[in-house]
This record gives structure tokens, C-alpha cells and sequence, in this order.
């Protein structure tokens, strides 16, 4: 067995979709893994590719030409999951999908198409519940500065959300877990950056936690709850605890 391993990020992944297919060993004698790779097996020979921008717009094109759009949407919405078998699962779904083409999206009976279309549905899911969940605060100079901690790399699918919506601010939403930062300033277009420890922790310190908006967020919250119907069951049920710990009206000024 032949284990193909690569960063996680989409770039990597569609290289080493690339190295692996192009090896020719088998797609059964191989299996692809993004790094860090855990505990390593007995008769497995490791092989680490690195990114090569060509090999991604092959793959790319591949995937538009032989299978369809759609298909490269739930490709790259995977590979922003957290699941550590993603690769592998985006693999077996090629491979399916270069020999059914776009028909392979109606194949749900598939194994492969089955995990592949839980990976970009959960991804999906997560994504729509930060566009809700997402607050901000401003930091000393003015700018909107928001921290989020999701499971799924969800910035880049974030991001035009609120572009559209605020395109004449300038703000930052910063994935704490990953240490990478949407950067949108105003009236321009927002890009991917990653951030230091010490860059993150300046800018909590410097945010403006009693800001007038954000005490009228708070207010608004508190007076439209009703003690006497709280349901803290079902509340979890719509907002899970572990997305509340940077939420405004669930933060202690």
C-alpha cells in the first residue's frame, strides 16, 4: 500500500489527486491523507507531494470537462471539511466520476458519492450557520473584527456572504483554530491571510467590547427573551454551545 500524503488545503489536495492517479499503481493499492498523519502503518510506503500549481488547474479542468461544475463545487466544499479521510473520499469519488461523468451526482446508492455528498453538505451546513452566528466588534482603528472557531475551514465560502452585505466597511473575521483571517477592506475585494498567535491576541485585546452597537445588541437579546418560556434543550438544539463562546449576547463584557 502506497499512501499518498499533502497540507491541508485545496491546492495540495488536487497535486497529490494528480501524483496519485498519474502513479499508476492500482486505486486499490493506494490511499491519499492529508498531514499530519498519525500513527504510521506497518508495509505502508509514505510518499509526500508538494504543490504544483499546474497539476491543480489540470485536475480542475478535469473535473469541470469530464464530470461538471457541480461536481467541482462538492469537490471543493469537502476539502474544506475537517473529516480526516477527506482526500481519500474525494479520490474514490473521481475516479467514479471520471468513468459516469455527470451522472455520477445521481448515484447517491454509490458509497463514494454517498461520503462525498455528507463532506460538502456538512461543510454546508456550517458555513449557513455562521452567516447567523458571525458578530462583531470594532477595535481601536475603527475596523470590524470578528473571531470564529468552526470545525470545517469555512472563511473562503464566508467571505462573499459578507462582502455583499458590507462593502463599504472594512473588516476581519479570523479563524481561530487555523490561524487565518478574512481580510476585506472597504470597497475592495476581501483575501485569505494566515496570522501569527501574536497578531490575534493584539487584536482581542484592542476590540471594543462596549461599544454602543454592541451594547444595543445585548439589550435587544435580553428584552426579547421570556423567562417563563425558556427551553434550554431546545435552544442547544438550534445553538450548539461550542459556537456561542464568541457570540456577543453569550460574552461578559
Amino acid at each position: 500500500m502506497v499512501v499518498f500524503t499533502c497540507y491541508d488545503n485545496f491546492e495540495s489536495m488536487m497535486t497529490c489527486i494528480y501524483d496519485a492517479w498519474a502513479a499508476r499503481l492500482g486505486h486499490s493499492n493506494i490511499r491519499l491523507q492529508t498531514e499530519p498523519v498519525g500513527n504510521l502503518e506497518l508495509f505502508c510506503e509514505y510518499r509526500h507531494i508538494d504543490t504544483e500549481m499546474e497539476k491543480v488547474q489540470k485536475v480542475i479542468r478535469s473535473i469541470h470537462k469530464k464530470i461538471s461544475f457541480q461536481a467541482y463545487q462538492y469537490v471543493y466544499a469537502a476539502s474544506l471539511s475537517s473529516h480526516e479521510e477527506k482526500l481519500d473520499r474525494i479520490y474514490r469519488f473521481l475516479v467514479l466520476g471520471f468513468a459516469c461523468g455527470n451522472a455520477v451526482l445521481d448515484m447517491l446508492h454509490q458509497p463514494e458519492v454517498q461520503a462525498i455528498f455528507e463532506l460538502q453538505r456538512s461543510v454546508y451546513n456550517e458555513t449557513h450557520k455562521f452567516r447567523e452566528f458571525v458578530r462583531f466588534d470594532r477595535l481601536e482603528n475603527q475596523i470590524l473584527f470578528s473571531v470564529i472557531e468552526p470545525k470545517s475551514h469555512v472563511l473562503t465560502l464566508l467571505a462573499p456572504h459578507f462582502e455583499d452585505r458590507m462593502p463599504s466597511e472594512d473588516w476581519i473575521i479570523t479563524d481561530k483554530n487555523r490561524l487565518l483571517a478574512v481580510v476585506h477592506p472597504k470597497n475592495q475585494e476581501a483575501f485569505l491571510t494566515p496570522i501569527t498567535p501574536q497578531e490575534l491576541a493584539y487584536m482581542e485585546s484592542v476590540r471594543n467590547k462596549k461599544d454602543s452597537y454592541t451594547r444595543l445588541w445585548k439589550t435587544f437579546f435580553d428584552s426579547v427573551s421570556i423567562k417563563e418560556r425558556a427551553n434550554a434543550k431546545c435552544q442547544r438544539n438550534f445553538l450548539p454551545l461550542w459556537y456561542r463562546k464568541n457570540m456577543t449576547e453569550f460574552t461578559e463584557e
